[in-house]
């Protein structure tokens, strides 16, 4: 009887040394955008970079339709961590816009990663050389109910240019890129960290141009939206984009529920920031990927922090 008490003893040691042993499972779904942009080869280097470096993560990869989508994706449960631009975690947060009657207090941040170019892309021989040029033509404005199809929308509406005005194509990058090849559409607006894949490869078999957004309508955009900021396109970004290009841009940021445990994303961040972290950012996309750092981080964040994000960066002041 003795003896069956130590086998028993010994077993139940045994199952406690194992079960802590064993790495808790954490599952996390990374809602990121369509494959021809920036934030789904960016979150599948995130995936890799936490899988590899976070004990017991198992990080999987989501295409989807980008920021309002994953705003959505995130308030139903369905993903966990959610690739988006600031202005539209902005309008989620306060209820405007799009969110105007589907506030989502609960949206915290957790990263600034890098300016989201907002590109008006046309074939060369459109003739098409400013915004309000897009008057009668047939224009991709993105994903219904994406980030890019409300930067299209106000960017028009500072041209002057409305709804009404164009024939609207709700297609997403590479839809977009694949009509605008096949003359279906006659401009295409796409927001994503540049050069973006799915303009690249209309560039290689088409001759594109990169619509110049002149200081008067930017005057006018950032008058009514002040998260927008100057930007350029920068020439060779592009095959035959031959002269720098003025334009505007948001930011993009990565946001988490508010009931996602701090220790995890603060590992989230210290993993993301680390060398390996950011050198398979960088491959994944050599020029957003570098400019993911540290120091780039809260800037222009415009929504509250996660508890766990500000653990870590109050650590790294």
């Amino acid at each position: 009887m003795k003896k069956l008490g130590v086998i028993l003893l010994t077993l139940a040691i045994a199952a406690v040394l194992i079960s802590c042993g064993a790495p808790k499972q954490t599952f996390v779904s990374i809602a990121s955008g369509g494959t021809g942009g920036t934030y789904y080869p960016l979150a599948g280097a995130m995936a890799a970079i936490w899988n590899d470096g976070i004990k017991g993560m198992n990080a999987s990869v989501q295409a989807t339709g980008a920021s309002v989508a994953n705003v959505n994706l995130l308030k139903e449960g369905k993903a966990d961590v959610i690739f988006c631009q600031n202005d539209i975690t902005f309008y989620a947060v306060n209820g405007l816009e799009l969110f105007k009657d589907n506030k989502y207090p609960d949206l915290k941040g957790v990263a600034v990663l890098y300016p989201e170019t907002c590109q008006l892309i046309v074939l060369a021989s459109s003739g098409i050389t400013k915004v309000s040029d897009l008057k009668g033509k047939r224009v991709a404005v993105g994903a219904a109910g994406s980030g890019t199809e409300a930067n299209a929308r106000q960017i028009m509406d500072a041209a002057g240019v409305t709804y009404a005005d164009i024939q609207v194509q709700y297609l997403s990058f590479n839809e977009a890129a694949s009509n605008l090849k096949d003359g279906n559409v006659d401009a295409a607006f796409v927001v994503a960290g540049h050069p973006t894949a799915a303009v690249q490869d209309v560039a290689a078999s088409k001759t594109i141009s990169v619509v110049n957004i002149d200081d008067a309508v930017v005057s006018k955009l950032q008058a009514n939206y002040p998260f927008y900021t100057k930007r350029t396109v920068e020439a060779g970004s592009y095959k035959g984009v031959d002269k720098n290009v003025n334009t505007v841009a948001v930011q993009a940021m990565i946001a988490v529920s508010s009931k996602m445990d701090a220790g995890t994303v603060e590992m989230m961040l210290q993993t993301l920031y680390s060398k390996t972290g950011s050198e398979r950012l960088t491959a994944a996309h050599a020029k957003a990927g570098a400019m993911i750092t540290l120091q780039n981080a809260q800037v222009g964040m415009g929504i509250p922090m996660h508890p766990g994000a500000e653990k870590f960066y109050g650590k790294h002041k």
